[in-house]
């Protein structure tokens, strides 16, 4: 597919944990290599994962759609099929379905389920909520049904999707090992069964994701090549090989991340990044690595930056919990920032102290 892709122009890139695989940089799968950065290839093929490695891989969001017909017609609607995602009821749906059904106006069910967030659930639906969306849920038989019959919703499939870019490939046909149906576009299939499902009985399935960032570098690519040639060719073509080129460590796009000129930059253009920046002075790729590894729930809620600052300004003395640990927290000065493990395996983190689980970022 990647093959494919670059005989096209099709700017893509292998993310995640293939960037720790030397295999993968040699094929031109992933821009990064693992040798130079000093990434662990124990995190890419492990034991304890339980799974084969999983190698996914971005393209340009604008021409994505052309690989996915260069799969189906390869190999067929018969033998390659999009994976679905099975959508269940939350608070807000489960409001919004019951509601209508049992006759409230599409008015009411609105101002109804805009009392709920996207993660709550119906206990939130108070009293006082349902008087502010001007309802009485103490008088109407109606409402209190509602409530009833959405809270044992909850958690049951509403409908099938169809996965972000996730593909099943097989050698016998599709329909031969799981239940298959037409999707809406003509001549392609979807596979109404759900990663986890087809994770346990071994089934590949490829994901093919588009990243508009990629297209915005393709176009810029595309304008170096037109507007400032290379001497050594007259009539440049930019390759999707371009960003594996591109000279490393350039000091002046250090400058401009330190004075948090980074609006449009991917993972490192929130407010919260920008925020980082001045203060973390990043001088090299692995200090952007640091930057985007320690902006995540796990680090903030454990109290990882303001450390990490202040032993890389000098203010702070760099120690290790236990010495062994030396070679694996020296890049990040002893603050343990990363998580070596990955997000498909069965193993998860342990619950914070506020209950929520440490963020899965690797280097």
């Amino acid at each position: 597919m990647v093959r494919f892709a670059r005989s096209r122009g099709i700017l893509c890139q292998g993310r995640g944990s293939a960037a720790n695989s030397a295999i993968c940089f040699v094929l031109g799968i992933t821009a990064i290599d693992p040798v130079r950065m000093g990434l662990l290839f124990e995190r890419f093929i492990s034991a304890e994962r339980g799974e084969p490695p999983d190698i996914d891989v971005d393209f340009e969001h604008e021409r994505r759609e052309e690989v996915i017909q260069y799969v189906y017609a390869r190999y067929g609607r018969d033998r390659a099929g999009m994976v679905c995602e099975v959508i269940t009821y939350r608070g807000k749906s489960a409001v919004r379905d019951v509601g209508k059904a049992l006759g409230l106006s599409v008015a009411q069910v609105d101002r109804l389920a805009k009392q709920l967030g996207m993660y709550d659930d119906l206990s939130a639906l108070g009293p006082e909520a349902i008087a502010g969306a001007g309802l009485d849920g103490v008088e109407s038989e109606r409402v209190r049904l509602v409530l009833e019959l959405a809270r044992d919703l909850i958690g049951f499939p509403r409908h099938l999707s169809i996965h972000v870019g996730g593909f099943v490939i097989t050698r016998r046909p599709l329909c031969e090992t799981v239940p298959i149906e037409p999707a809406a576009m003509p001549g392609r299939t979807i596979v109404q069964w759900d990663k986890d499902d087809l994770a346990e009985l071994d089934l590949l399935k490829v994901d093919l994701l588009g990243l508009g960032m990629l297209t915005a570098l393709s176009r810029t690519l595309a304008l170096l090549a037109r507007h400032r040639p290379p001497p050594v060719s007259p009539t440049p073509v930019p390759h999707p090989d371009s960003l594996a080129t591109i000279p490393a460590e350039d000091p002046a796009v250090y400058e401009m991340l330190t004075r948090a000129d980074s609006i449009g930059v991917f993972q490192v253009e929130s407010r919260a990044q920008m925020s980082l920046a001045p203060r973390l002075k990043p001088r090299s790729f692995y200090d952007l690595v640091i930057s985007v590894g320690i902006v995540r729930p796990g680090p903030i809620q454990g109290g990882m930056i303001h450390p990490y600052l202040r032993r890389r300004d000098g203010k702070e003395k760099v120690r290790y919990p236990y010495p062994p640990l030396e070679p694996v927290l020296a890049k990040t000065l002893g603050v343990p920032l990363f998580q070596e493990r990955s997000c498909g395996s069965r193993w998860s983190p342990p619950a914070s102290p506020r209950g929520r689980r440490t963020s899965c970022g690797g280097s």
